[in-house]
């Protein structure tokens, strides 16, 4: 079992489903960014994904569009982020730290130092949502030598025979998006629909022996409520990141304290 999957399995020991809270680096600034991520880690969340942001971030709405724009008015280093984010894991051990990013900075950086420089720093999963794992064989192969997770994604439109080879070859957890589209758009879920996703968790836990994540369009308690016993991971990105842009820190612990506790 790897490092992310176990430490999600002994926390579902007391919790009947993890957060996962989602930060851009960067935004507003470096400093206010880190210093987000650390309030939300006394909070004692379970995992932040933090987006190293990119330029032309696809799978994103327009919030996290809007966040990433405004982070990349500063020049932005990779290999300081990872050292950053390893100062936090290693303050928070509790908690867990995936990056998050597009392939074309990453493959700047250079995915073997990637998967190195992560491991060096405790962050143990990695996720790039426009790299397909046909093309991926050598990001998996470095993830594996320095016994990082390479998060793969499906979608509710993911072919069924690729759906379950992805779910075969999840090992940290499964980024399963709860509808089509982009981030961050308000979700009025018919009980037709509430349906149609309970049958595509189903489907993917017959296959996937890791850990699932649900993530898109999360805004609700009544949406978390509804993923226990068929996800393991709820993944709050737009909403926090809407919450955090209207109050700041305060207001962004309030809507985890009113989803999750």
């Amino acid at each position: 079992m790897s490092q992310l999957a176990e430490f999600t399995q002994q926390k579902l020991i007391r919790k009947p489903i993890l957060a996962m809270t989602h930060v851009v680096y960067g935004y507003p600034s470096v400093t206010e960014s880190l210093s987000w991520m650390r309030r939300l880690l006394e909070e004692s969340v379970d995992f932040i994904e933090v987006q190293f942001p990119f330029s032309d971030p696809v799978a994103d709405g327009p919030s996290i569009v809007a966040a990433c724009h405004k982070a990349l008015e500063q020049t932005l280093d990779v290999d300081t982020c990872l050292s950053q984010l390893g100062e936090l894991a290693r303050d928070f051990p509790e908690s867990r730290i995936v990056l998050m990013s597009y392939l074309n900075p990453m493959y700047r950086f250079g995915l073997e130092k990637l998967a190195k420089r992560a491991s060096e720093e405790n962050i143990q999963g990695l996720i790039l949502p426009d790299l397909p794992i046909e093309a991926a064989s050598q990001y998996q192969q470095a993830c594996q030598r320095h016994n990082i997770d390479p998060v793969w994604l499906v979608t509710p439109v993911t072919p069924t025979e690729r759906l379950t080879m992805l779910a075969s070859q999840a090992s940290g957890f499964l980024y399963c998006v709860a509808r089509s589209g982009v981030t961050g758009h308000s979700s009025h879920e018919s009980k037709a629909k509430d349906a149609s996703l309970d049958d595509y968790l189903a489907l993917i836990k017959q296959h996937a022996s890791a850990p699932i994540g649900v993530g898109f369009g999360l805004r609700k308690r009544s949406q978390i409520e509804q993923l226990i016993g068929k996800a393991d991971i709820a993944i709050l990105g737009s909403a926090l990141l809407d919450a955090y842009n209207q109050g700041g820190q305060n207001a962004g612990i309030e809507l985890i304290k009113e989803l999750f506790h």
